[in-house]
């Protein structure tokens, strides 16, 4: 039987929508922080790689079209798995539940014993995701029971982002071709993967849906508080005509519609720029606590002590909940609180988070 290569870098595996790879960083972290190696990554969605790609303690991404393909239709997973062989096995985070990845990581000569598999270690009560991948960090595969721990986890909570000095160019280059360069910046949220889903007409019965006459009023007041601001409305290209319909009943200037022109990168590096985030719980308010931008998020059925915006760098978050008919719901979230919130974090404004420096290494707390 042949021996099977060895890899000293982890390798996590997680399948998950754009907010759950954010809370992942807060594994890759402390993985990266344990073991003094770069962390790979088995995942999927067209998010990760643009999510992930060049931050710190990110080694390879293996990314899959699609997990529920079978194997001998699949290049992707054919591909990942030549890929793996190549790479070695070594210790491995397993976080997902779908067993469609876990029969790769077989493919590949990843044993059980090799795996440190998320559903033999549950949520505790009241604790965070990002909480919950730190404990896992710190677990040794059963391969591994018994050897010394490289070193010990990041101990700061919470994600983390990095914004590039590429990925600042590009935005202040997208700054000044939209004409707001040098202005203050607003970020508003309004949709979500949920909400496009089925277009316009199917907004209504989405839990993360509120009101477009409750986002507009919200704008009027931004813009009232802040005359010489520019609102920016994120989002992806299914989002723009949501966006428009609530720039029209708003009927303020200073509204620049972007969900036409949004990549991941550009989108971390405007979150990283701006002053406040006002969302639904949604990938871009994980992104945006993970930059360090302040926020105000609406929730629905959502659990808030499992899936909250948590950063390491510090950012104020404001969450704020609501019940209808007895029942979690977003629509029970009035105006009034959406506006409370804002004038109880508009005096600490502008707020800056901490910046690395060119090592990477240290931080520094702005002026």
């Amino acid at each position: 039987m042949a021996v099977k290569p060895l890899s000293e870098r982890p390798l996590v595996v997680r399948c998950g929508a754009f907010g759950d790879m954010v809370l992942l960083t807060a594994l890759i972290r402390g993985l990266h922080t344990r073991f003094h190696q770069p962390v790979d990554v088995l995942t999927s969605g067209p998010w990760s790689e643009p999510l992930l790609s060049g931050q710190p303690g990110v080694g390879d991404i293996f990314c899959l079209r699609s997990r529920k393909t079978p194997y001998w239709l699949a290049p992707d997973q054919q591909r990942a798995v030549r890929r793996l062989r190549l790479r070695g096995v070594g210790p491995t985070w397993v976080c997902d539940v779908n067993e469609a990845t876990s029969r790769l990581l077989q493919r590949a000569g990843v044993d059980a014993d090799c795996i440190v598999d998320v559903r033999d270690h549950p949520l505790l009560p009241g604790e965070h995701a990002t909480e919950q991948w730190r404990r896992l960090a710190a677990i040794q595969p059963a391969r591994w029971q018994g050897t010394q721990a490289p070193g010990v986890v990041d101990e700061r909570p919470g994600a983390e982002l990095l914004v590039g000095a590429a990925q600042r160019a590009d935005l202040d280059a997208w700054l000044r071709r939209r004409g707001i360069a040098g202005s203050g910046l607003l970020l508003v949220q309004i949709g979500n993967k949920r909400t496009m889903r089925r277009g316009l007409r199917r907004l209504a019965v989405n839990h993360k849906y509120w009101p477009l006459e409750h986002w507009a009023e919200v704008l009027r007041r931004l813009h009232t508080d802040r005359p010489q601001h520019r609102i920016v409305l994120l989002g992806t290209g299914p989002e723009f005509e949501l966006n428009e319909a609530v720039a029209t009943l708003a009927a303020v200037d200073r509204i620049h519609n972007a969900a036409d022109d949004l990549p991941i990168p550009r989108l971390n590096a405007l979150l990283a720029r701006g002053e406040v985030l006002i969302t639904v719980d949604s990938g871009p308010a994980h992104a945006a606590a993970a930059v360090g931008c302040p926020l105000i998020v609406l929730f629905g059925r959502a659990s808030t002590a499992l899936y909250r915006p948590w950063g390491a760098a510090g950012a104020p978050v404001s969450v704020l909940t609501g019940t209808l008919d007895g029942q979690p719901s977003m629509l029970g979230i009035t105006t009034a609180k959406v506006i409370e919130a804002w004038e109880a974090l508009a005096p600490r404004l502008p707020w800056r988070a901490p910046e690395r420096n060119e090592s990477r290494e240290e931080f520094r707390r702005a002026p």
